[in-house]
């Protein structure tokens, strides 16, 4: 994996191959407890520069939410889609491997808000562009719940490869599903 700078107040999480250098607002350990949420079907860069991210922010626990059920109906091969307890064991496996000391709690969801709006001690949310909306309804939410709004960090996971392509779970899954007709 890529190394961590900090410059000018701001985290630098050296890309992975195919990928632009992300910034957050915030310092490695800036959170107590930092919350993210996505499917993570066969853990690719993306997911674990979104993951690393999140990682680096939190200073004690992170909460991770994965798509279950309903959450999963409209995805693309959603047939496809790994079994729950791998997804989790991936994302747990790979949290631990980045920041060993740290909490991990990874529970399905079934909705877009899952724990964020449940657990009172969350900091942060971490997001991509793509879900940065989703993080400001889970403020919305947290606020009509009265808890505390959480800062929004969002990471750039676009793809700097030659076919411009977003690295996504969608497209494995459609090349998997491609190669067992042929």
């Amino acid at each position: 994996m890529g190394a961590i700078e900090e410059d000018n107040q701001q985290t630098r999480l050296e890309p992975l191959p195919g990928q632009v250098p992300t910034r957050t607002a915030a310092a490695p350990d800036s959170y107590g407890a930092v919350v993210l949420g996505g499917t993570f079907d066969r853990l690719h860069d993306g997911h674990r520069l979104f993951l690393k991210a999140a990682a680096v922010l939190a200073k004690e626990r992170i909460v991770v939410g994965v798509c279950d059920g309903p959450m999963l109906k409209n995805k693309q091969f959603a047939e496809l889609i790994q079994p729950m307890e791998k997804r989790v064991e991936n994302v747990k496996d790979y949290i631990k491997s980045i920041k060993p000391e740290l909490l991990v709690h990874v529970e399905p969801i079934v909705d877009p808000y899952g724990p964020s709006i449940v657990h009172e001690n969350l900091e942060a949310i971490v997001v991509s562009m793509e879900t940065l909306p989703g993080g400001l309804s889970v403020n919305r939410k947290r606020a009509e719940k009265g808890l505390s709004q959480l800062k929004l960090e969002v990471v750039d996971l676009e793809s700097e490869g030659m076919s411009g392509e977003k690295l996504s779970s969608s497209t494995l899954r459609k090349r998997k599903a491609e190669k067992s007709i042929q």
